[in-house]
C-alpha cells in the first residue's frame, strides 16, 4: 500500500496548483482521502477529504470556495485543485487514506500516508 503526492512548487499569490495523490497496491476509490498540509512551526491542519462510495467531500473553512478535491477512479488518483492561493497556504501537502474500506469522512482515520509535497505561495 503506497500513496504518492506530487505537484507542488512555488506560485505567486492568486495563483493555482493541482495537487496529485496516486495509489498503488489497493483501490483508492473503496477508502475515504484526505489532504492534510503542516506548516513550518505549526501543527497539522486537517485541509479536505473525499469519502469513499458517495464520494461527499468536506473542506476546513480556512480554504472552503478555493480549493476542489476530486478522485479519477480509472487514475486510481485524488486530486487537490487549489486556485486563489494565498502565502498561508506554504506548507507541506500529504495525502492520506482511512484505514478501513467504504468509509467516509465524518470520522476519518487516516492510517497510509504519503510522502508530501512542498507548496510555497510566494510573490
Amino acid at each position: 500500500v503506497q500513496l504518492q503526492a506530487s505537484g507542488g512548487g512555488l506560485v505567486q499569490p492568486g495563483g493555482s496548483l493541482r495537487l496529485s495523490c496516486a495509489a498503488s497496491g489497493f483501490t483508492l476509490g473503496y477508502y475515504a482521502i484526505g489532504w492534510i498540509r503542516q506548516a513550518p512551526g505549526k501543527e497539522r491542519e486537517w485541509v479536505s477529504c473525499i469519502s469513499s462510495v458517495t464520494d461527499s467531500t468536506y473542506y476546513a473553512d480556512s480554504v472552503k470556495g478555493r480549493f476542489t478535491i476530486s478522485r479519477d477512479n480509472a487514475k486510481n488518483t485524488v486530486y487537490l485543485q487549489m486556485n486563489s492561493l494565498k502565502p498561508e497556504d506554504t506548507a507541506v501537502y500529504y495525502c492520506a487514506a482511512d484505514r478501513f474500506k467504504f468509509s467516509d469522512c465524518q470520522a476519518p482515520d487516516f492510517g497510509s500516508w504519503g510522502q508530501g509535497t512542498q507548496v510555497t505561495v510566494s510573490s
